[in-house]
């Protein structure tokens, strides 16, 4: 590791956690130089819905790369481009009857969350934005100034932005009626909280420690937007392209926001890409507006096409749904039991082991440092990182994923005995 501490800089963060050098991955699966294999439950914090090299997207891949394909292309007309457009108006939007547009934005999510916020603001003429209460949305100055976690926020002097922070229901806030309590800041002349360009949300808070919305919250977030005037921008990027079941992970609730923000998986392969979906009276950007060198990846095109390709040849929504059930079944059965004070929240092929009231943040970093020991890839999340996130490829197949559960109980096990 000697080259890493002497050239790399101190921000590094996962190579802490997952302390060796990784040289091969194929589908649920990482090889180390040492010859170990991993059991990867991280799944690129959410960028390898499907896998490390799936062969049906790494083959369409490498044709394009031998047959000297467009590399770079900025936002130019490109047959990459065309046939990813294409593909995803037909498998996504128009199956769903969904009416966006599509804006290539650089590529990683929080430049499309900075999208969403700019033309939000530019459509409304306004600039509050609120947001929620363990929310994270991505890096840079907009979209840390949406995020609720303040340890990340302290090198950057300036992040308010005019942003208001609204309940989310989890822990106390569960306890009142939170859509109430901000129609009653909105209408209460006295409140000091001007009304908002937009609301922005996640179905899930990822980061936030696995916290699931209820679908009545959503419906009735969607019906406070429209009655006041607000743009609702969903950000999918770490729970969309089906890793709740469904390609949207707001389906579920029978909602179209105004805006959805995608990245992580949506390019298939891990590729650089992001998206934000705008309704069609939305876009009212001048050309070059909001613009990025790296905004036309065009291997990510590629990929993500396949991806799409490939979601039609199988029973990917089924699959995750017995994958889910599996996961539901284990964590009720085999780690619930271990403590009354744990629990566990999840959808689709997103869980979480919250042991911040059975040992907190210490128990938690032993318990993945030790799957790390025996050979299982998982992170934490949550406040003060009491979650144990479960985020496998999609593609994991059952004994894969039933091995990475044991390795969980056994780290348990092992942790609380030790």
């Amino acid at each position: 590791m000697n080259i890493f501490e002497k050239c790399e800089s101190n921000v590094r963060s996962y190579c802490r956690n997952f302390p060796d050098i990784f040289h091969r991955a194929k589908g649920s699966i990482i090889y180390s130089d040492s010859g170990k294999e991993y059991i990867d439950f991280f799944a690129g914090a959410g960028a390898l819905n499907y896998g490390h090299n799936h062969d049906y997207i790494k083959q369409k891949v490498m044709s394009y790369l031998d047959a000297d394909g467009i590399a770079h292309g900025l936002d130019m007309y490109t047959s990459a481009k065309e046939k990813f457009l294409a593909k995803f108006d037909e498998v996504v939007l128009s199956s769903k009857q969904l009416d966006y547009r599509i804006q290539f934005c650089g590529p990683t999510g929080t430049n499309a969350v900075e999208a969403a916020l700019k033309l939000a603001r530019k459509v409304k003429q306004r600039s509050g934005i609120f947001s929620f209460m363990g929310a994270y949305h991505g890096m840079t100055l907009g979209s840390l100034s949406i995020s609720g976690n303040v340890g990340i926020k302290a090198g950057a002097i300036g992040t308010s932005n005019n942003v208001t922070f609204m309940p989310y229901p989890y822990g106390f806030m569960e306890s009142f009626d939170t859509i109430e309590y901000i129609e009653t800041v909105l209408n209460d002349v006295n409140s000091g909280i001007e009304k908002p360009a937009a609301i922005i949300f996640e179905t899930v808070q990822a980061e936030g420690g696995v916290v699931i919305a209820p679908i009545d919250w959503m419906q009735r977030l969607r019906k406070l937007c429209d009655e006041n005037d607000i743009l609702l921008i969903c950000d999918d990027i770490q729970v969309g392209c089906g890793r709740t079941g469904p390609f949207f992970s707001f389906e579920r609730a029978d909602i179209v926001p105004d805006m959805v923000v995608l990245s992580k998986s949506i390019s298939g392969y891990g590729f650089p890409m992001s998206l934000l979906l705008i309704k069609p009276e939305l876009d009212i950007w001048e050309p070059g507006e909001h613009n990025g060198t790296f905004r036309g990846n065009q291997l990510a095109f590629v990929g993500a096409t396949a991806a799409l390709e490939y979601r039609e040849s199988c029973n990917f929504e089924q699959d995750v749904k017995a994958k889910e059930i599996f996961l539901k079944k284990f964590l009720t059965q085999k780690i619930l039991p271990i403590n009354e004070c744990i629990s566990i929240r999840g959808i689709g092929m997103i869980w979480g082991i919250d042991v911040k009231n059975f040992g907190g943040s210490s128990l938690a970093k032993r318990i993945t440092s030790r799957c790390f020991e025996l050979g299982l890839i998982v992170e934490r999340a949550g406040r003060n990182d009491t979650v144990i996130k479960i985020l496998p490829p999609l593609i994991i197949d059952m004994l894969t994923l039933e091995k990475g559960c044991l390795i969980i109980k056994e780290a348990f096990d092992y942790c609380i005995q030790n």
